[in-house]
């Protein structure tokens, strides 16, 4: 299968969590045996041009001239999209499917499907209604609107959650069958070779301290806030803690103020945005990962951690709810309830040999299920889906021009008539 995914972030750009969920899926689908090109938005020094382990990259700029806003921008991103793909389709030929990620890229991709009649996956990370707790200004809307047409435009689409399945049917009315449910997966071989590293670990704590570690952007709905609000409870029953936040966001400023206004800024550290090496090793040297989203359509950051062995804690909503089991292989807090997550959390401290089992749990559950092999497979068949579908839609088209054309024909009997006897003539002269 020829194969285009359209993204706006792709490694080394990383917005959130699409970025490695495309990189990992189109590097699967290469060692299954298909040709994958990715065209993306070209941030830093990355090449315009790459060829990333077999995986075609193009990347685009965006316009010189500067836009308005933010909507404005991704319209002018999508039209150089859309531009590389004509680009390419012309010197390589047609994609047999198109996979659109998000709203973000919807304009290329029906733009695309509509120029050369090519089938369209589309992938629903998240939802604008969802991240904002509803729709509240036009901005929003517009978006929320994009989104639909996405789905509107898809002959499938894919969500990476029950939860998420739900929330399309509710919001867009979108039908049962045409969404698939299929969770994002996890590369098995990412903490391969690393270890606890107890220098690394001394930049954030002191040995004594046990890491409550906290990865992900610094937004409203990933509940840094109800975390950080849990800490005195955490630190009045295990003093002995120490709160490390990875990720950059628009509430920093206000996070941190609110550690003084607490009274813990020695006991919480800010450690910034991390690459994906530091990540790691900083899973290695945590003692408890938490991750407390009030809104969270997946939550691939969970998956890490329970890869790497740490006791996991999230809230129970959207994906979080169902890829961890309380008790069992990780432990859950009410979202939005910082009293329940220090709860959780404490529970743990208190309990290394519950720790030691969900840990064991944890590792096997996400080896078992969360691998990319079988999540490429069903990918795959969505695809085919996708394209069967196409092919029924055309030859039926087809059925319906004859079948149009024959009732016109039969409709005017005389013309018929007239043009079978001046065939027959001209066979006869001939």
């Amino acid at each position: 299968m020829k194969i285009l995914m359209l993204t706006w972030e792709y490694p080394p750009r990383i917005v959130g969590g699409i970025s490695r969920v495309v990189h990992d899926l189109s590097h699967r689908m290469i060692k299954d045996g298909h040709e994958v090109t990715v065209v993306t938005y070209k941030d830093g020094n990355a090449p315009y041009v790459e060829d990333d382990k077999g995986v075609k990259v193009y990347r685009v700029d965006n316009y010189m001239i500067n836009p308005n806003n933010f909507i404005d921008w991704i319209m002018q991103l999508n039209f150089n999209m859309l531009s590389k793909a004509n680009e390419i389709i012309a010197k390589e030929g047609k994609f047999d499917i198109i996979h659109a990620h998000d709203w973000l890229v919807t304009y290329a991709a029906k733009a695309l499907k509509e120029s050369y009649n090519i089938p369209v996956v589309a992938t629903i990370h998240a939802t604008e209604n969802g991240r904002n707790s509803g729709i509240h200004d036009e901005t929003q809307r517009y978006i929320n609107d994009t989104e639909w047409m996405l789905t509107y435009e898809a002959t499938e689409v894919i969500v990476n959650s029950n939860y998420m399945k739900g929330e399309l049917q509710r919001i867009f009315g979108l039908p049962f069958e045409k969404i698939n449910v299929i969770p994002n997966g996890i590369n098995l071989t990412n903490f391969s070779g690393v270890e606890r590293d107890y220098d690394f670990r001394r930049q954030f704590a002191m040995d004594n301290e046990k890491i409550i570690l906290y990865v992900g952007r610094l937004v409203y709905e990933k509940g840094i806030q109800n975390l950080i609000g849990a800490m005195p409870k955490i630190l009045n029953n295990y003093h002995d803690a120490k709160l490390v936040i990875c990720g950059k966001g628009g509430m920093m400023d206000e996070l941190k103020q609110e550690t003084r206004n607490l009274g813990i800024e020695n006991k919480v550290y800010f450690a910034g945005y991390c690459d994906s090496k530091k990540v790691q090793k900083m899973y290695k040297c945590a003692d408890i990962a938490v991750f407390p989203s009030t809104y969270e359509p997946f939550g691939i950051v969970a998956l890490e951690a329970m890869l790497a062995g740490v006791p996991t804690v999230v809230s129970d909503v959207g994906g979080l709810n169902e890829i961890v089991e309380h008790g069992v292989d990780g432990m859950k807090s009410y979202a939005g309830n910082s009293n329940s997550i220090a709860d959780s959390v404490l529970t743990l401290l208190f309990d290394a040999k519950l720790c030691s089992a969900v840990s064991k749990n944890a590792v096997k559950k996400v080896k078992e299920m969360y691998s990319w092999n079988k999540i490429a497979q069903d990918t795959h068949y969505v695809y085919e889906q996708a394209i069967c579908q196409t092919e029924a839609q055309k030859q039926a088209e087809k059925l319906k021009q004859e079948k149009a054309e024959k009732t016109k024909r039969s409709q005017n009997p005389a013309k018929e008539l007239t043009n079978l006897l001046t065939f027959r003539k001209r066979n006869a002269y001939a």
